[in-house]
């Protein structure tokens, strides 16, 4: 292994360093030699699929890839995996609009990994394998991926074809725990403010050849925010067969039974009067997941590895939402209410009848969803680890199906709006927003990828894949949502790495990838009828796919056992890219109207660009580790068009007009994070986070004509004591210096539920005050 020492003077050349370097690693070979003892360079594997467990060295992946561990999961004691990431992986942030932990917007480089319907999903989710991108409209419902569970995840880059549709801007892997790789028991028990409590238990059991293992979790919280109170359970086995290392199955069931509420955005003036005020509630998500799978590979010989997975996966998905309302009695004849303000028509219960006009039917709207969405498939991968004319090479040949089957029903209630700014519902359910939906999804996808070696420095990766989507609309109450969609497209990737030496290794990467109009966007690209998000659905006009073109370029190393000539001495890990992502036919909701501006329609706006430049570096001593990461994110439209956006202040006639450069909303163009631990004495070990993200532009704002949100900073503490390897105990501390901050904005109309005196139509979803947990655990 290279022991290197840091030059101590900054006058030395980077020539002069270099060449101190290999010195000392001649002098350490020859010891070695003499002591008949090779010490080898440890080597990161990357799997370079969703499917099977073999990859390829990390320094032959033509992009950046971040990854994390089971143990550094539970050092961290992160609430979930997106809590995880926030914190350490560059070019991660949260918008946190529900303001609960288990539902986040989750962007990275930009793209967004989301439960919310509306969003632009940019991010392709894999849990052993298995699409988790929701059928209905791509979504990802991060609580369905128990974070206790988990034995390693990545996070790659770029437009990756091989990982499929919705690979945008990256995509995350991740494989669970089995008997074999987590044996044990272990439990975790915390508590702390907001009424947070969390019961975590694990079993893991082999015997060399069969193995099981099980997880349980129970989470709950009353919510920092009012009327906000969350409840989380979660269970996930697996069944494992291991034939030496030539074979292994693994059969895993997964439920949840999630009831969670998060009451989105408020306007910014009742904001500052009461920052945990909510402006109408509730807003109640349940989730229901039933999850089968089976997935397993073989080497037929040495070189050649058989993968693959079967699944089923059925997710029931409830709302209810508490909601102003755009009814009102009708100015010709109050007797009767009618939509758009009392202006438009008269509106029509579910029997046919006018709706007559009562304190029961005024002030407010119950809207309800189901969506049961079942999906099941396969996938089938063969990877050839031979040699090509006497080089090294990796082929990587595979298959997927899944298909969809989705049932969506809305409806909207006429409520009473209460002081409190609840809703009391009447009964009267309204015929016009009424929905029934009957969907089907048919993907296909054919994929091969080749890494071939030209020397044992230089790799040249190229892949492409085949993707077919097919979406088939049956209306079940009339025919207007009726329609058949396809949309198909080869994509290619193609790049190189040079590892120099294993403290430099360049890269570079070129990729495309698509995404698929979703059903829901399909179900609502009307403009001459918008449509109410999550609630009614009017027409389906087609819309076109995005692709999504991917250029990278950068620089990766590590330094093992560096010796900083004070008593320092480790491995330090670095990375920096600049990376340029363009989308075609980018795919947004153009907002008509609505008091949260979510009555509207899907379009494509033409194109958009997300480039920039990230950095990270790694530490890790004896008793110190430290890390940082910086990203440079300049994502803008590059098409002008004209958007609806009637509570922007400065829109003309409720028009905005966006110009080719604009800033995308949502999207901080600065992100910093600094983490450090240090062991005070054995067993003892405090550590800090820091988050800086700078201002973003508010949702509804896309011509950028109004003050982004401010920038803020965010401290953390961490700490653990480790009585001996069965029992410790831990705390962690959120936000220190109680910062108030915003990590999400829009344009709302507050007058309609608040009254006249609140003219300002910015809201915000309001970061969470300063907050602290305490804990135990136990392993045996």
């Amino acid at each position: 292994m290279r022991k290197i020492t840091v030059c101590s003077l900054a006058a030395l050349s980077f020539a002069q360093c270099a060449g101190a370097a290999e010195d000392t690693s001649s002098t350490a070979d020859a010891g070695a030699a003499g002591d008949k003892t090779v010490q080898l360079e440890t080597v990161k594997v990357i799997t370079d699929s969703p499917v099977g467990d073999s990859g390829v060295e990390e320094y032959k992946l033509p992009s950046h890839v971040q990854t994390v561990d089971a143990k550094e999961l539970d050092q961290a004691e992160s609430v979930t995996l997106p809590d995880y990431m926030n914190r350490f992986f560059g070019s991660v942030n949260v918008n946190d609009a529900q303001n609960n932990p288990f539902q986040p917007d989750v962007q990275y480089r930009g793209f967004v990994a989301s439960p919310l319907l509306g969003l632009p999903q940019g991010l392709s989710i894999y849990v052993n394998g298995i699409r988790f991108n929701e059928p209905f409209g791509d979504t990802v419902n991060w609580d369905l991926i128990p974070e206790g569970a988990i034995d390693r995840m990545s996070l790659e880059s770029g437009s990756n074809p091989v990982f499929g549709q919705n690979t945008l801007g990256g995509a995350i892997s991740v494989r669970t725990k089995t008997g074999f790789t987590a044996p044990g028991y272990r439990a975790e028990l915390f508590g702390g403010s907001w009424g947070r409590n969390s019961e975590e238990v694990e079993t893991g059991w082999n015997n060399g050849e069969f193995g099981a293992y099980f997880h349980f979790r129970n989470f709950h919280e009353d919510g920092w925010r009012e009327y906000s109170p969350t409840g989380v359970m979660q269970w996930f086995s697996t069944l494992s067969w291991k034939n030496d290392d030539r074979s292994n199955l693994n059969l895993n069931f997964a439920a949840t039974d999630d009831n969670m509420v998060g009451n989105g955005a408020v306007p910014v003036q009742l904001y500052d009067q009461q920052p945990n005020a909510v402006f109408t509630y509730p807003d109640q998500t349940k989730t229901n997941l039933f999850l089968a799978s089976l997935d397993g590979n073989h080497w037929l010989t040495d070189d050649i590895e058989l993968s693959g997975n079967a699944f089923f996966r059925q997710n029931l998905i409830s709302t209810f939402n508490g909601d102003g309302s755009d009814y009102e009695p009708c100015e010709n004849d109050p007797t009767y209410m009618c939509n758009e303000g009392g202006e438009g028509e008269e509106v029509l219960d579910i029997e046919g009848r006018p709706v007559v006009s009562t304190p029961k039917v005024e002030g407010a709207t119950n809207n309800f969803t189901q969506t049961n969405q079942r999906n099941y498939g396969g996938s089938l991968q063969t990877a050839f680890n031979q040699t090509l004319g006497g080089y090294g090479n990796r082929l990587l040949v595979g298959g997927v199906y899944n298909q969809g089957q989705v049932d969506y029903g809305a409806d909207t209630e006429l409520a009473a709006l209460l002081s409190s700014r609840g809703t009391l519902g009447s009964g009267v359910i309204l015929e016009e927003p009424r929905v029934r939906l009957h969907t089907s999804v048919y993907n296909y996808g054919v994929y091969l990828s080749d890494s071939f070696s030209l020397t044992d420095e230089l790799t040249f990766t190229v892949s492409g894949r085949y993707n077919l989507t097919q979406i088939e609309l049956t209306d079940q109450i009339g025919t207007e949502l009726n329609g058949k969609h396809s949309y198909d497209r080869i994509n290619p990737s193609a790049g190189l790495t040079y590892n120099w030496r294993p403290e430099l290794n360049f890269f570079g990467n070129f990729s495309q990838s698509n995404r698929a109009p979703t059903p829901l966007e399909l179900s609502c690209a009307d403009p001459a009828q918008p449509c109410k998000l999550p609630n009614a659905f009017l027409s389906d006009p087609p819309l076109k796919q995005v692709v999504a073109t991917t250029g990278e370029i950068g620089a990766r190393g590590m330094f093992e056992d560096i010796d900083f000539g004070v008593g320092l001495e480790g491995d330090v890990n670095w990375n920096a890219t600049l990376f340029q992502t363009e989308n075609s036919n980018d795919i947004l909701f153009i907002a008509a109207s609505g008091v949260y501006n979510n009555q509207g329609y899907f379009d494509n706006v033409g194109q958009t660009l997300r480039q920039g430049f990230e950095f990270g570096i790694n530490a890790e001593f004896e008793r110190f580790r430290l890390g940082l990461n910086y990203t440079l994110l300049d994502a803008t439209f590059q098409t002008p068009f004209v958007e609806n956006s009637p509570n922007n202040p400065y829109a003309r006639d409720g028009l905005i007009y966006v110009q080719k450069g604009d800033h995308i909303p949502g999207i901080p163009q600065n992100m910093l994070k600094f983490n450090a631990s240090v062991t005070i004495l054995e067993g003892l070990t405090a550590g800090t986070e820091i988050i800086y993200n700078s201002g973003q532009y508010l949702r509804g704002d896309e011509a950028n004509l109004t003050a982004p949100l401010q920038d803020y900073t965010l401290v953390m503490l961490h700490g653990e004591y480790r009585y001996d390897e069965h029992f410790s105990m831990f705390f962690r501390v959120n936000n220190l210096f109680d910062a108030q901050y915003q990590t999400f904005g829009m344009y709302g109309n507050p007058q309609e539920v608040l009254g006249p005196a609140y003219t300002n139509n910015r809201f915000v979803g309001p970061g969470s005050p300063r907050a602290a947990w305490a804990g135990v655990k136990l392993a045996f």
